[in-house]
């Protein structure tokens, strides 16, 4: 749907009804706001961009079946009434990516917040040295590649117009190494280096970038996963939509650059909390060792 004209200031306030006919109160507000979620079709990704949607966000959703795409953001236009558009594209295909971000700009209005969500999994739960390479690497890519392309397509507008915010989808994974997932867990460390990388370029812009781990949210890829086998508590989705909508609406500003995780981090202390030094960042010390660059 084509934007009929100028789209109103950003703002954040507090609502009296929930537009997602969830019931909860909603505390976000953010009409105004053009949001790009990939991996829109299913799981987080779906969550996402109907938790977003029903905050009022103009919502744009990339994935690679465009029919899954367009059924999962017209569910998300009729239960929200909020605009949406299906861009399919493959993440880590850069002309793909750019044409997807050009008619997102055509026709929603240029990105305020870019949620970096696709990425693939370990399509064989074996250790890595019986990985097929090939396939491996492609999940590599989904999780480094695919963000960077899309950062490469939609931070420069956000530079030039002095706002923007960025999320970068990442997993309790990129801290510590297992056996299995090896691919996903590698993808996941590089994208959340991606994400400090970026912060550190993008100081003094107004344009900020976030790594937020979800948890454990019950999705048709989590529930595959052998190390969630009879796992009964799952991260609740809402958590995660609100941690995204408070991060968009500029509320967690401080926290750029770093990792939160859904389920662990209360909203409310994250507001309240300045991080010091390097808290929450991808850092290997040595004792007595002061240099960055040794």
């Amino acid at each position: 749907m084509a934007d009929e004209g100028p789209r109103p200031p950003h703002r954040s306030q507090a609502r009296d009804e929930p537009r997602d006919g969830a019931g909860a109160n909603r505390t976000t507000e953010l009409s105004g706001t053009v949001a790009l979620v990939t991996g829109a079709s299913a799981g987080i990704g779906r969550h996402l961009a109907q938790g977003l949607a029903a905050r009022g966000a103009a919502v744009a959703g990339l994935a690679r079946s465009a029919d899954r795409l367009q059924t999962a953001m017209d569910e998300v236009a009729a239960a929200t009434g909020a605009r949406t558009l299906a861009v399919p594209a493959d993440v880590t295909d850069r002309a793909a990516v750019e044409s997807a971000v050009a008619r997102v700009t055509a026709e929603l209005g240029p990105v305020d917040l870019l949620v970096n969500n696709a990425g693939l999994m370990d399509p064989a739960e074996v250790p890595v040295w019986q990985a097929d390479p090939d396939e491996w690497w492609r999940v590599v890519e989904s999780h480094v590649r695919g963000p960077l392309l899309l950062v490469h397509a939609v931070v420069p507008g956000m530079v030039e117009r002095g706002q923007g915010r960025v999320i970068d989808l990442g997993s309790g994974l990129s801290t510590r190494g297992r056996d299995l997932y090896s691919a996903y867990s590698v993808g996941k460390t590089g994208l959340m280096r991606l994400t400090e990388v970026l912060h550190a370029g993008l100081a003094g812009t107004g344009v900020h970038a976030f790594d937020l781990s979800p948890g454990v949210v019950e999705t048709a890829m989590s529930v595959a996963m052998s190390i969630h086998e009879g796992r009964t508590e799952w991260t609740d989705p809402q958590v995660v939509v609100d941690l995204v909508a408070a991060i968009a609406a500029g509320e967690l500003d401080q926290w750029s650059g770093r990792f939160v995780r859904a389920g662990a981090d209360e909203l409310d202390t994250l507001r309240s909390v300045q991080p010091e030094g390097d808290a929450r960042m991808l850092r290997l010390r040595r004792y007595g060792d002061d240099d960055p660059t040794g």
